[in-house]
């Protein structure tokens, strides 16, 4: 794969970040996007919209770059053995997502929380397994779904509980033009299915009536 990348230098601390795209990927999206903006009645050529077929390049590659995260493997890669069995929660995890149907996005808070058997896993790899299936192109009901199996299928719980909160500005921006609509989706396993103390204690954890 032949890649480029950009460079951002914050000054106060030095720290360097790069950006890693796809060469061959970028010119090409941006061949088609340069069509769209003229079948839209734009003038690609005008000065404001010279490099715009390349920055949506990227940026669709920077907001799509979970196709090339595994879950399974971030999970994975911090495991420790521990003894303790009551809920793990980490919530309010902020995620950014492409809506597969219009490629508009849909943005919201993610609450998961499981109960180990034997292992746990580094609480930021929670948040990065979120982040691995939302910078995809989505739907919410499949990306609850989707982080529900990964850390059950990974860590082999006693339960798994996934809540996610999420506004959609495919109905906000076209179609019904519902402001202030918000869609509520949720996924349980083992303690969290079968026991309603255990749901509503997690309910009660995120600060959330949802019966």
């Amino acid at each position: 794969m032949d890649l480029r990348h950009d460079k951002v230098k914050l000054p106060d601390n030095g720290y360097l970040r790069v950006d890693h795209y796809n060469s061959n990927a970028t010119v090409e999206i941006s061949k088609y996007y340069k069509k769209i903006l003229s079948l839209l009645g734009e003038d690609p050529e005008r000065e404001g919209l010279l490099k715009t077929p390349e920055r949506v390049a990227k940026s669709l590659q920077f907001l799509t770059q979970g196709y090339s995260m595994d879950p399974d493997d971030i999970l994975r890669s911090a495991l420790f053995e521990e003894e303790y069995r009551q809920i793990i929660l980490v919530k309010d995890i902020d995620f950014y997502s492409l809506c597969e149907h219009h490629m508009l996005p849909f943005f919201g808070k993610a609450h998961v929380a499981y109960i180990p058997n034997g292992y746990i896993t580094g609480l930021s790899k929670v948040a990065r397994v979120v982040e691995a299936f939302s910078r995809r192109l989505q739907v919410q009901e499949r990306l609850t779904v989707q982080i529900r199996d990964c850390i059950q299928n990974a860590l082999h719980p006693l339960g798994v509980a996934v809540v996610i909160e999420a506004q959609h500005m495919c109905m906000q921006m076209r179609g019904i033009q519902k402001q202030n609509s918000a869609t509520t989706t949720s996924a349980f396993t083992g303690a969290f299915l079968n026991s309603a103390a255990t749901r509503e204690e997690f309910f009660h954890l995120i600060g959330r009536d949802l019966r």
